[in-house]
């Protein structure tokens, strides 16, 4: 019997990711109705490409559920600093959903949590009965590393990937993913709007880490730090407890989930419908080539 393998899809990630690469040449793909169509279209292929490289048994997709989370409740400013989506890329929100469920994909997400949030809820579930692979171009996401569930960051263009496992994660940082919200709370992250401990890098967050192993284990040796360590940390010690918050993904997200609904379906009459009514043209190309190699498979 086949293993089962879930693949949990960062619905934003992926469609923020497609609409910038096209849209910075006014590429917006436009159908006859006037809707612009090219972050649909690139999510679908970043979509339907990791399926392919993976081949999993289950698939579901987490999504945003607007800009006001819980982390705003605890920190005004969080992701402040971002600009509103474009106009071109508003309506494809509602239409990636409806493309996603064409395709008898699960769309998963809570209001008042983020995408992350619901992605690393539904790993904790599934993991202790089948491998999660999760995908997505946000670091964040790997602090969910563990023995049975691996995360895939989309690289420049389409099917480019970096394979990121728990053993792969330690080689590279010598930490453990747990480990990376402490430095998260160190260094703070500019483009989520928190910071951290002012004047502590990357650098400095992995050596003391390496060192001290966790926060706590920072604070129970203050005095063992230099004199500018000791003092940015005292100076910042409610931001950074407060910034550990915000960095943590949260796993706990009260959401309807029911693993058979995301069992990989043969194509549809509905996702064939969706996709010529929307004139979606590069995912279809994609589909008849993906049949096409089918075909030579199965000769």
């Amino acid at each position: 019997m086949r293993k089962q393998h879930l693949l949990l899809v960062d619905g934003m990630a992926l469609l923020f990711r497609a609409f910038f690469a096209t849209s910075v040449t006014g590429q917006y793909m436009v159908n006859s109705k006037g809707v612009p169509t090219n972050a649909v279209q690139g999510f679908m292929k970043h979509l339907l490409l990791a399926v392919r490289k993976t081949t999993p048994t289950h698939v579901a997709v987490c999504w945003d559920m607007g800009n006001h989370t819980f982390r705003n409740e605890i920190y005004p400013s969080y992701k402040g600093n971002r600009e509103a989506p474009p106009v071109e890329l508003i309506p494809q929100f509602d239409l990636a959903k409806e493309v996603s469920e064409a395709f008898a994909l699960p769309n998963i997400g809570v209001v008042g949590y983020e995408a992350d949030d619901c992605i690393g809820t539904i790993s904790n579930i599934e993991k202790k009965d089948r491998k999660v692979t999760i995908l997505s171009g946000d670091h964040d996401l790997l602090q969910l590393l563990d023995d049975q569930i691996d995360v895939m960051l989309l690289k420049k263009g389409y099917g480019n990937y970096q394979f990121q496992t728990i053993q792969s994660f330690y080689d590279e940082f010598k930490i453990t993913p747990r480990q990376f919200i402490d430095v998260k709370a160190l260094m703070g992250d500019a483009s989520d709007g928190y910071p951290g401990v002012k004047g502590i890098g990357e650098k400095t967050a992995l050596k003391l880490i390496h060192q001290y192993h966790s926060i706590e284990g920072i604070l129970d040796n203050i005095q063992h730090l230099t004199p500018s360590q000791r003092k940015k940390i005292e100076q910042d010690l409610d931001m950074l407890h407060l910034s550990r918050r915000l960095a943590e993904i949260h796993r706990e997200v009260p959401l309807k989930w029911n693993i058979d609904e995301a069992i990989i379906k043969g194509l549809s009459s509905e996702a064939i419908h969706i996709v010529e009514s929307l004139e979606l043209k590069s995912v279809r190309r994609m589909l008849m080539e993906m049949e096409r190699q089918e075909e030579i498979k199965r000769a």
